[in-house]
């Protein structure tokens, strides 16, 4: 089994453009079409059996709607949904208990997309709040390219936030882009053994070298295969992984069995 624990997908009449702004903003090309149909295309060329979509509310009006699709999409079509809160929120507690009673496994935040450090005090309640339910919080970590004169999330304001957060946030608090995007030599002196799990969205394609560093480093069984569809190719992604070299019993932990423990499969 292989599941793709970082993807992102836009309703269809909104796909386009927005695929079309994110890609300009931030000089990337895109490699599908960003549409849910698309996604679910490319994983049955790809072997990849589910797919988890993180959607970010980059305005506190967006949660309401973002949240009831996201619950009424959850776990059709091989697809898995987070929920989405913003640090403005103005009913945090009422957001996230809809997102677990909808069963969601967790939010998606994105620091640089909400214009918030992540260890900003809004930020440390809304997740306080979440591991207290049981929900895992999954975060943008690093450089985003599409922001790149400012990161809203360095392996510093990680160990900030973890300090304030406490054991609550042990094995529930996940950084995306390997701990932190174009940050590596941070992430490997400040992040590694840290009781967190990293996804490898992205990365692989850029730095397949200090991607396996950190993946060894770090230890199998706090990793998550991830590609950030459609920024990038799953296929070629699962074809990395594999070519590590790493042992059938880490392969498996990597591929599905850390996904499947928080999904609840």
């Amino acid at each position: 089994m292989i599941i793709d624990f970082h993807t992102h997908t836009f309703p269809d009449k909104m796909a386009e453009k927005t695929i079309a702004f994110l890609s300009e903003k931030g000089g990337i090309k895109p490699y599908r079409e960003g549409t849910a149909s698309s996604l679910t295309e490319l994983m049955k060329r790809s072997g990849v059996d589910y797919s988890v979509v993180l959607p970010v509310a980059t305005l506190p009006k967006q949660e309401k709607t973002i949240n009831r699709t996201s619950a009424e999409l959850n776990g059709k079509n091989n697809l898995f949904f987070a929920g989405a809160i913003h640090p403005d929120c103005e009913d945090v507690d009422g957001t996230l208990d809809y997102i677990k009673e909808s069963g969601l496994f967790g939010i998606k935040l994105h620091p640089d997309y909400q214009g918030v450090h992540f260890d900003d005090g809004r930020y440390i309640n809304i997740m306080k709040k979440a591991f207290e339910r049981g929900l895992y919080v999954i975060t943008h970590a690093g450089l985003d390219v599409g922001y790149p004169d400012h990161i809203h999330c360095t392996p510093d304001m990680i160990l900030n936030a973890l300090s304030k957060l406490g054991s609550p946030a042990e094995n529930k608090l996940i950084l995306a882009h390997l701990g932190g995007f174009q940050l590596y030599d941070e992430v490997l002196e400040k992040l590694i053994g840290l009781p967190v799990f990293m996804d490898t969205a992205v990365v692989l394609s850029y730095y397949p070298e200090k991607s396996r560093e950190i993946i060894d480093r770090h230890g199998a069984d706090k990793i998550l295969f991830a590609s950030d569809s459609p920024w990038a190719d799953q296929a070629e992604f699962v074809k990395i992984i594999k070519s590590y070299g790493f042992s059938k019993e880490d392969e498996d932990k990597i591929f599905y069995q850390n996904a499947c423990k928080i999904l609840g499969l």
